[in-house]
């Protein structure tokens, strides 16, 4: 048999790689991704303006947009905005979307040493906040969860914020772009630098000092996500930090 033969040793077939958008297709496709979030979310905003008959322009949905229910809203509307145009992308691919955003679950181990990581990162940033005499959390902020909460809008804050923005922000950072990224001349390191950069650039409505301190959690994300290989530990990181900001904001103090 041919098999037994060293002459003619047996077939291997040589595994294809990975069908995965690389350094610009990735971009492209991270830029037309951001779009389709940002459309879901206002979106939402014009279909209550016009909900109420209020005229179409930027005062009106100003005016609808800073309601804490609107705004938890337009949040959400985000997220399957975000799932569609990551899906189309990837199904363009012909991969698997399981697969190529690392959908896996991770072990409690992973969970445990990356929330203990976190911990040690916002707490470093609470102290130096404490020690310049800066709030813990963004004023805007603090005025819009207390005003949720006292509007009776807080559950769905409370969703929004701590299982919508995580989801379609890492989907976004930490699944569609490190994946094309880190497969490209960038490798791990550069794609966990650039897609932390890009998370952090998505929250610009904060300061130079916020935008730190998301920056480097963003890097933590990045390592954690390259670490256990699981799009699932950095959500369930990042919806714990976001829940823990939320609640102590709305509920504990300021």
């Amino acid at each position: 048999m041919d098999s037994l033969n060293p002459d003619h040793p047996p077939l291997t077939v040589t595994p294809a790689p990975p069908r995965v958008w690389k350094f610009w297709g990735t971009a492209l496709w991270g830029l037309f991704i951001f779009v389709a979030m940002f459309v879901g979310q206002i979106g939402a905003i014009v279909l209550l303006a016009v909900q109420r008959g209020l005229p179409m322009d930027l005062a009106s949905l100003q005016l609808v947009g800073r309601e804490p229910q609107a705004l938890a809203l337009s949040v959400t509307m985000g997220l399957p905005a975000t799932l569609a145009a990551v899906w189309l992308a990837i199904r363009i691919k012909k991969a698997s979307f399981v697969d190529y955003l690392a959908l896996h679950w991770p072990s409690w181990k992973q969970l445990l040493f990356g929330a203990v990581g976190l911990i040690l990162i916002v707490l470093v940033w609470e102290t130096m906040s404490r020690a310049l005499g800066r709030e813990a959390t963004p004023g805007f902020m603090t005025d819009l969860l207390k005003s949720g909460r006292d509007k009776g809008a807080a559950l769905l804050l409370l969703f929004a914020f701590s299982v919508a923005a995580p989801m379609s922000e890492e989907i976004l950072a930490r699944g569609f772009l490190y994946r094309g990224w880190s497969a490209s001349f960038l490798r791990v390191s550069g794609a966990i630098l650039l897609s932390s950069l890009v998370w952090t650039v998505v929250h610009l409505q904060y300061d130079m000092y916020f935008l730190a301190e998301v920056f480097t959690i963003g890097l933590w994300f990045g390592y954690m996500r390259y670490r256990a290989n699981s799009l699932w530990l950095t959500i369930v990181l990042h919806a714990l930090n976001n829940l823990t900001a939320v609640v102590l904001t709305m509920w504990l103090g300021s």
